[in-house]
């Protein structure tokens, strides 16, 4: 059990390093060649940092293990809106933006709908695949339409006018290593992960609802709490919706146009219930509360254990 875990933290540490160097490097690359920030934040940092979770979904759809590519996604929309944006909420008072309210958390909500609805039958098909795909398409012109004049901050530098032609073949090179990163580190995690849930005689449903689904939400984790701890979280929320939103339109869009997926009626019956309920509750809190807080922090963590609770016991 002692190597499973350890093949499964590798694979997770692969991966996070190769999303990362694959964020920095295809956005240097992009503003090389005069891509505007907001296009960029929009198309290459967005798509990057869901790589991971793409390249676990693909591998376990074409590895026979539906339940990881379903877990994977539901899990980490559960664990981004109650185990991360509660942690985020403890840790410092998170604003709750207008626009946040008034068009993430709607499109979060529709997604999630979608997507249920879409998984009644026990089977996700390549045409919903493709609508899927377009419904991104369609989010991510009207967030360019409706943010084309703001001001977008990439945690990039931008490429001075006179660097050397080995700065530019370096990023290509890291591009090339981030994605070999991110092949060999999801074959690895789910490698661990299927005799993880063998070992500890767990289906593979909850292992990709817990470990893989908190293992891909890690870097949002990080992240949130690091802004939290600056104050800087004015965009907390919002790419948190953001975040789930892809997770539905993208990961599961692509991974569906790829190959089928056939969806265990648990997962329809008990935890997409589960995510609706999440995003929905959600909405009381923007609309009472200026701000989330400890007490909001508390509320999501609680409902997160619960829910961890009920689907292990």
């Amino acid at each position: 059990m002692l190597l499973d875990i350890l093949i499964l933290l590798v694979g997770l540490a692969t991966l996070i390093l190769g999303g990362e160097v694959l964020v920095r490097s295809a956005s240097r690359m992009a503003l090389r060649f005069q891509v505007s920030t907001l296009v960029v934040g929009l198309t290459i940092v967005a798509f990057s940092t869901s790589a991971p979770e793409l390249l676990v979904s693909i591998k376990a759809a074409y590895k026979g293990v539906p339940d990881f590519a379903l877990g994977n996604v539901v899990g980490s929309n559960i664990s981004n809106l109650a185990l991360v944006l509660g942690i985020a909420a403890i840790v410092g008072k998170i604003p709750i933006g207008k626009i946040t309210a008034r068009r993430d958390w709607p499109m979060t909500f529709v997604a999630s709908i979608i997507l249920y609805l879409f998984s009644r039958d026990g089977q996700l098909q390549h045409y919903e695949g493709y609508i899927l795909f377009s419904l991104l398409i369609v989010y991510l012109v009207s967030l360019f339409i409706y943010t084309r004049k703001d001001q977008v901050k990439l945690d990039v530098e931008k490429p001075s006018d006179d660097e050397s032609r080995f700065e530019k073949f370096k990023d290509g090179g890291l591009i090339a290593f981030g994605g070999l990163c991110l092949y060999f580190g999801s074959e690895w995690f789910i490698i661990g992960g299927e005799s993880l849930a063998t070992d500890l005689g767990v289906s593979e449903r909850i292992i990709g609802l817990t470990v893989l689904a908190i293992g891909t939400s890690l870097p949002e984790l990080i992240t949130s709490i690091i802004a939290a701890r600056k104050g800087d979280t004015n965009l907390a929320l919002g790419n948190l919706l953001g975040s789930n939103i892809f997770n539905i339109f993208s990961i599961l869009g692509i991974t569906t146009i790829i190959k089928e997926l056939n969806v265990n009626q648990t997962i329809i019956d008990t935890d997409m219930i589960w995510m609706l309920a999440l995003t929905f509750g959600i909405l009381p809190l923007m609309i009472f509360r200026k701000r989330l807080g400890t007490m909001a922090g508390v509320i999501l963590l609680s409902f997160y254990c619960v829910y961890v609770f009920l689907i292990l016991r």
